[in-house]
């Protein structure tokens, strides 16, 4: 008969005592490891590429600062607004890429890759720059600031690049601020001068309505006058031919009648024959009219040939003469001669002296704002001592952990290797 093996029992326990005394046999297994992978740590932490974080802090300027600007009365600006403005000029992609462009050697020799756009560049340098400001519901009532933060590798001019980015953005910023301020005295200018054209316009147009009316006026006047100066003229005529006409019927009369002189009807009653007897007592009344035949015909005579030599009656009427004054006077309207020889018609404008003391002012206005402060630099940037990434400790406390597990699973894989060997054995006998 063939012998049968004696098969012993396997016990899959592991007793934990008798595993780490397994393992307390291999500690220079573990401890081997262990230190293989924390000097792997070690030499990645010193070869690896060192990150560093610097920042800058703004802060809103005194309201004294900006007193000058906002006297003007041209352009308002708070503390707060000119943080938030320089702010939005660090946010702003175009002020980066300008600087980005004109400082590419802070940014390190690999800044712009082969192939690349300076615009591709600055997108993956975007994304390790931080814009730093309070928390939106912040409550504590503390102070307004605008911060600018930037990781940046090895041999990259990260304190330079952001202090020289502040700086230039607030350079920016003032030269914008100028310009506003310059085209906003511009169109004060330009609407003066509109205003100053229009007022000129109405004034020469009033001036133009002035002087037709009172030439207009002169002229009615002038033609009233004429016309009653024809007027007059006609009826003396009318009134000498009248008399001349009265001269002759009278003359006809005194001739009948033998009156040679001048009479009076009492006197040619003297000269008529005296009928009957008695004492005749004669009267003469003075105050009716005596006909114009007692003036006798000589006199007559005299006057209808001086009647009939005159060559004009207008100084038998003094209406002629005033008349003749006022025409005079019509000829030559001062009001209108001064209004024509004006020299300087601006001083007449209204408002004009008001918009001249404007004009002066915004001419004459000299606001410095090429060295105008818009901010605070609280903080500025600096070159930390320390890199963020990779940290040294950190790199070796997680390589001693590792490397420690690492050894320590070597270490069990080879004791359960070990027993499966030694179990396989027993089995065979």
């Amino acid at each position: 008969m063939s012998q049968v093996p004696t098969v012993r029992p396997q016990n899959d326990e592991i007793d934990l005592g008798e595993l780490i005394r397994a393992l307390w046999e291999r500690k220079k297994l573990i401890i081997g490891v262990t230190a293989v992978v924390t000097l792997l740590a070690i030499a990645y932490a010193l070869l690896a590429t060192k990150y560093y974080r610097t920042q800058s802090i703004l802060r809103p300027v005194a309201m004294n600062v900006l007193d000058e600007l906002n006297a003007s009365g041209l352009y308002t600006l708070t503390p707060e607004e000119a943080l938030q403005r320089v702010g939005a000029g660090i946010s702003s992609y175009e002020y980066r890429l300008e600087y980005f462009n004109a400082n590419q050697e802070l940014f390190g020799p690999d800044a712009v890759s082969d192939g690349q756009t300076p615009e591709q560049a600055l997108n993956q340098i975007i994304e390790d720059l931080e814009i730093l400001r309070p928390a939106a519901n912040r409550t504590d009532g503390g102070f307004s600031y605008v911060g600018l933060a930037y990781t940046y590798p090895w041999g990259v001019k990260g304190a330079d690049i952001v202090n020289g980015l502040i700086q230039y953005v607030i350079q920016r910023e003032r030269t914008a601020l100028a310009e506003d301020v310059e085209v906003i005295i511009r169109n004060r200018l330009a609407k003066l001068e509109q205003r100053m054209a229009a007022e000129r316009a109405a004034y020469q147009a009033d001036k133009q309505a002035k002087i037709a009316s009172l030439s207009e006026a002169d002229a009615l006047k002038r033609a009233e006058l004429q016309d009653e100066l024809n007027s007059l003229r006609k009826q003396l005529r009318t009134r000498r031919d009248d008399r001349i006409a009265q001269l002759n019927e009278a003359i006809i009369i005194a001739k009948s009648l033998g009156i040679e002189k001048p009479s009076t009807p009492s006197t040619l009653a003297d000269s008529a024959p005296v009928t009957g007897s008695g004492n005749v007592i004669r009267t003469e009344v003075n105050n009716q009219q005596i006909p114009l035949y007692f003036m006798g015909t000589e006199a007559l005579e005299a006057e209808r040939n001086a009647l009939q030599k005159r060559r004009s009656d207008e100084f038998t009427e003094p209406r002629i003469a005033k008349i003749q004054a006022d025409l005079r006077l019509l000829e030559q309207n001062r009001e209108v001669e001064l209004l024509k020889q004006r020299a300087d018609e601006d001083v007449y404008i209204e408002n004009y002296a008001k918009w001249s003391q404007e004009a002066a002012e915004l001419k004459g206005l000299n606001l410095n704002l090429s060295a105008l402060q818009l901010v605070t630099i609280d903080r500025q940037a600096i070159y930390p001592r320390t890199a963020i990434k990779p940290r040294l400790t950190l790199v070796l406390a997680l390589g001693v952990m590792a490397g420690f597990m690492l050894g320590l699973f070597t270490a069990l894989m080879h004791v359960m290797v070990s027993r499966t060997r030694e179990s396989s054995k027993e089995h065979l006998v």
